[in-house]
C-alpha cells in the first residue's frame, strides 16, 4: 500500500490528503497572506517538502485555543475575540511542520520548524480558499481534527 502524503496547493487553497495518487480527502484551506517564502519574520507560506515533527491537541475539544503549543483552558467565542482582538488564533489541533530541504527549508534563517510553522485550525468566521494567515495553513475545526486523525508523526507534506 503507497505511504500516505499531504499536499498543499497555495494556488488552488486546498489541502489533499493522498494514499499514493488517490486523493482520500480535499479541504478548503488559508495560506500567507504575504504569500510563498521561507525566510524568519516573512509571514509567508514555506515551500517543498515538510514532514509533521508533532501533533498537538489530541481529544481537545473542537474550538480548543492554544498559545504557544499549549492549551489555554480557552474554547474560542466571537466574545472571546472582541476580549483578545490582536491574537491569531490557533485552535483544535495542531500539525507542527519541520522542512526536509537544507537550505530551502530547514536550517539557519529558513527553518519552517523553528519559525512555528503550523496546519491548525482557526475560528469559523475566518474565510477559507483565500490567503490570510501568517505563514501557517489555517483550517476549519472539523476539517483538521478529520485530518489530524488521518496523518501520522512523520507524515510527508508538499507545500507548492
Amino acid at each position: 500500500m503507497a505511504a500516505l502524503s499531504v499536499l498543499v496547493d497555495v494556488e488552488s487553497q486546498q489541502l489533499r490528503c493522498l494514499q499514493g495518487a488517490d486523493v482520500l480527502r480535499c479541504y478548503t484551506i488559508a495560506t500567507a497572506a504575504n504569500g510563498l517564502g521561507e525566510e524568519k519574520g516573512s509571514f509567508r507560506t514555506p515551500r517543498g517538502w515538510h514532514t509533521v515533527r508533532a501533533k498537538i491537541g489530541a481529544n481537545a475539544p473542537s474550538g480548543s485555543v492554544f498559545v504557544r503549543r499549549r492549551p489555554t483552558g480557552e474554547i474560542y467565542s466571537p466574545a472571546l475575540a472582541s476580549q483578545y482582538p490582536e491574537r491569531d488564533w490557533i485552535l483544535t489541533r495542531i500539525l507542527w511542520l519541520s522542512g526536509q530541504e537544507s537550505g530551502k527549508n530547514r536550517g539557519g534563517q529558513v527553518d519552517t520548524l523553528r519559525r512555528f510553522i503550523y496546519i491548525h485550525g482557526c475560528p469559523d468566521e475566518i474565510v477559507l480558499g483565500t490567503p490570510s494567515s501568517h505563514g501557517c495553513v489555517r483550517m476549519r475545526n472539523v476539517d483538521i481534527i478529520d485530518l489530524f486523525d488521518c496523518v501520522t508523526v512523520g507524515t510527508r507534506v508538499q507545500i507548492l
